[in-house]
């Protein structure tokens, strides 16, 4: 007959496992968070940069007009 027993290093090992992804996961998710905070703020610093240079050809226009 087949012993029904897990191996007690195996619970072990599944055990630690699960603690460290339990005990990880809260500060992966918080670096996935500033990672996207900080990539949204990259943009809006390249749109406001654009449209500042657009700002300054139209500005070169309109003093070259007069």
């Amino acid at each position: 007959m087949a012993d029904n027993q897990v191996n007690l290093q195996i619970t072990d090992a599944v055990t630690q496992v699960n603690i460290k992804t339990v005990g990880e996961s809260p500060w992966e998710a918080l670096g996935f968070a500033y990672q996207a905070l900080a990539h949204s703020t990259s943009l809006e610093i390249e749109n406001a940069k654009q449209s500042q240079g657009g700002m300054q050809h139209v500005g070169n226009s309109v003093t070259s007009v007069k």
